[in-house]
Order: structure tokens, then sequence, then C-alpha cells
């Protein structure tokens, strides 16, 4: 394996506090649909809804045939250096229209990675993402407060909900380090299967 350029990303999710944040590094060549898959795992997201990433006036995501819509390009034909080489150092990315969770993905530098190592890779992170159709911001609040107060009149209801205890400072780091990890070997699978079948040809 040579080494190869890396961005490293700190991602957000926008108006919480304390703040929920992950720092990801992402190779330059990996897609805007890769980058999509690396913050569902890094941040602990399940991957049910739509989303979108914008880029000053533009936006990327998952075209549908049947809803066809021309100001939407298709995230997995962008790659990440594209971006970075028109000076974009900062998107936005909307998950969930209906919550509508917005993440600022910042570009905090750019640089060679390490020899030997397959990227995506998990860095660092604090605070757990809110659960899956919790309500957006206001519901994730009603959530905490519940969670935290066994006297709370919907505790009961939402702890069953939510399968149990939710703690804010358990980021689950293995899971996610695992997580983003299996897209950084799914990727480097990909690119010796490819030089082999170059090497056929």
């Amino acid at each position: 394996m040579t080494q190869e350029t890396i961005a490293r990303l700190r991602i957000s999710l926008n108006d919480i506090e304390p703040a929920i944040w992950r720092v990801v590094e992402m190779p330059v060549t990996g897609s805007l649909k890769m980058l999509h898959d690396v913050i569902q795992a890094a941040m602990g997201w399940q991957d049910y809804h739509l989303w979108h990433f914008e880029a000053g006036d533009r936006r990327y995501g998952m075209p549908d045939p049947k809803w066809p819509d021309h100001n939407i390009a298709a995230a997995r034909n962008v790659k990440l250096g594209a971006l970075i080489d028109r000076e974009v150092r900062q998107l936005t990315y909307t998950y969930d229209m209906g919550d509508d969770w917005r993440h600022t993905v910042v570009v905090e530098e750019v640089g060679l990675g390490e020899h030997e190592t397959k990227y995506p890779r998990f860095v660092a992170g604090e605070q757990r993402c809110p659960p899956e159709d919790v309500g957006g911001h206001p519901g994730f609040e009603l959530f905490l407060a519940a969670m935290s107060d066994p006297a709370h009149e919907e505790h009961r209801q939402l702890r069953q909900w939510h399968g149990g205890t939710f703690d804010v400072h358990d980021i689950d780091e293995l899971t996610a380090k695992r997580a983003v990890a299996a897209i950084a070997i799914r990727r480097h699978a990909g690119k010796v299967a490819y030089e082999k079948s170059r090497v056929r040809h």
C-alpha cells in the first residue's frame, strides 16, 4: 500500500449543546456517498432516512429516478478531492428530512496518510448522537429530560421505546471505529480486486 492523500474532517451536529462531534480521516479520492457512509458509521446513525450534502449552491445526494430533481447531483459521482480543489472547506450534511439533523463538516487539514493504513478512519468524538426518529431537536430535549428523571411522566414509555438507558457521554467508540474500519476494508478489497483485473487484462 502506498501513501494516499487524506482529509481530516470534523463533523458536528448543529444547534446542540454540549456539542456532538466526530473527527474522521477520509481519502480525498473517496466519493461523497462514501463520506455519507462514514458519517453514519462515526455518528452512530442507522441510515434509515434520506440525506444530502450542500456545498455552496450545489446539492449532492441519491437522485430518485421516480422523482427527478435537477438540483441534486449524484453523491457517488463526486469525489471529496474535487470539492477541496474548488476551495470548498465546509459542507452541510442533512440527515432525515423529518427530524432535520444538520451537520457541519469542516476540512481541518489535508496531507499524506500513514503507510500501510487503510482509510477512512475514525479518530475521536464526544457525546452520543440522538436516537433515530426521536422527533428532531424538540423531541431530543424531551427524550433527554425524561430519560434522566425516573419520575418523569414519559420516562417508562420512552425507555421502553428506546430499549434501555441512554448515556449521552457514551459514544460507543469501539463500535464506531469498527463500523468505519469496515468501510475501509471494503474499499481496500475493491482496490485490490481492481488492480488484479488490470493485471489480467
